[in-house]
């Protein structure tokens, strides 16, 4: 096994960059997570790890090899794509060894490494099946026993659970887990959907724009991120954000007509400050008269409130127990100063204190 290393690498099309010079280290037997919006990099930059994209400028090392310009079959990967690309005429069997057969591997050991990867994927009872009578799942499972029979040193995953439906994502993200934890290889793993990315990764990796805004381990990026794009993007739902501004040391929300002292450095005053909130952190005060309850969300033992302020700004909250917010009653919001998250208007930045 091995780690990767990405050393100020560029991606161009014609005139047009990108990945803007990117630096990261994924150690060995590490589960990294590209993650951002669509058109961010993260397939791209995948890919070029892969070698199925051609690297513009910088260096990519597997190891201690640099893989920068070798082929894609020389580079010690398997790739894992978001379609399955299962041989629709061969058994799960066949499909999975048919990668060794081509290279002219021996029939024992092609029988064996298919055995242990039915063994890992628990998909002994199938192997006689041809990818038509297999669920979305099952498929996936054997897209994956394709790769894990290879060997390789790094494992890549393009979004390999968007086609599924929302009860096979989660039972694969369990899958991928677990087998991550038997086998301990480095993978490295794309999603745009941050729940996938904060359930499976020792560390995410946060693009926007072909560059990276954050790297961290994921309750590190939800606590502590650096700028109100990583704070919006991590975390479900996403942090709510209001307008406030910064005057001797506080800060004054009009959405919520209040104001919090000491939260920010004297030096701030007169500037314009973008308020982050979690809605887990935040409270509805029944007996306040700044917010109308637009909708409850009900999910069993939480449920999620979106208000509507007086001048347009909405907020949504979490509230546990029995007790539920009634839709159109007039509230009032509440939160700890200490869980406020502060960002200049203008840059982004995160303000810390």
């Amino acid at each position: 096994m091995s780690g990767v290393t990405l050393n100020k690498v560029i991606k161009k099309y014609g005139d047009v960059q990108v990945i803007h010079g990117i630096d990261l280290e994924i150690n060995d037997g590490e589960f990294c997570v590209f993650v951002g919006p669509s058109g961010c990099g993260k397939s791209t930059l995948l890919r070029m790890v892969a070698g199925l994209e051609e690297t513009t400028d910088g260096q990519i090392n597997i190891g201690t090899r640099d893989v920068t310009r070798m082929d894609p079959s020389q580079r010690g990967v398997a790739m894992v794509f978001q379609t399955y690309a299962l041989y629709p005429h061969m058994t799960v069997k066949d499909n999975m060894g048919f990668g060794l057969k081509m290279n002219g591997h021996p029939k024992a050991e092609i029988a064996e490494k298919v055995a242990e990867a039915t063994r890992i994927l628990k998909l002994e009872q199938y192997l006689d099946r041809k990818p038509s009578a297999l669920s979305g799942g099952q498929r996936q499972r054997v897209s994956i026993g394709r790769a894990i029979v290879r060997g390789p040193e790094v494992f890549l995953f393009d979004e390999p659970l968007s086609n599924l439906d929302a009860e096979l994502r989660v039972e694969m993200r369990v899958e991928i887990a677990r087998l991550h934890k038997e086998i301990g290889a480095t993978m490295i793993y794309v999603t745009h959907d941050q729940v996938e990315a904060m359930t499976l990764a020792d560390k995410i990796v946060v693009l926007r724009a072909g560059n990276i805004e954050q790297v961290g381990a994921p309750m590190e990026l939800y606590r502590d991120p650096d700028n109100k794009f990583v704070a919006g993007f991590i975390g479900s739902p996403a942090m709510n954000f209001l307008e406030g501004v910064a005057n001797d040391g506080a800060v004054t929300v009009p959405g919520m007509k209040a104001s919090f002292d000491g939260v920010i450095a004297p030096a701030y005053s007169g500037k314009k400050i973008t308020v982050g909130m979690r809605a887990e952190h935040l409270m509805v005060d029944p007996g306040g008269d700044t917010h109308t309850v637009e909708m409850t969300e009900s999910l069993g033992g939480v449920s999620f409130v979106y208000l509507t302020g007086d001048t347009g700004e909405r907020i949504v909250i979490e509230e546990r127990g029995d007790e539920r917010s009634a839709e159109g009653a007039r509230v009032g919001v509440s939160i700890d100063k200490s869980r406020l998250y502060l960002f200049d208007a203008e840059t982004e930045a995160r303000i810390r204190t």
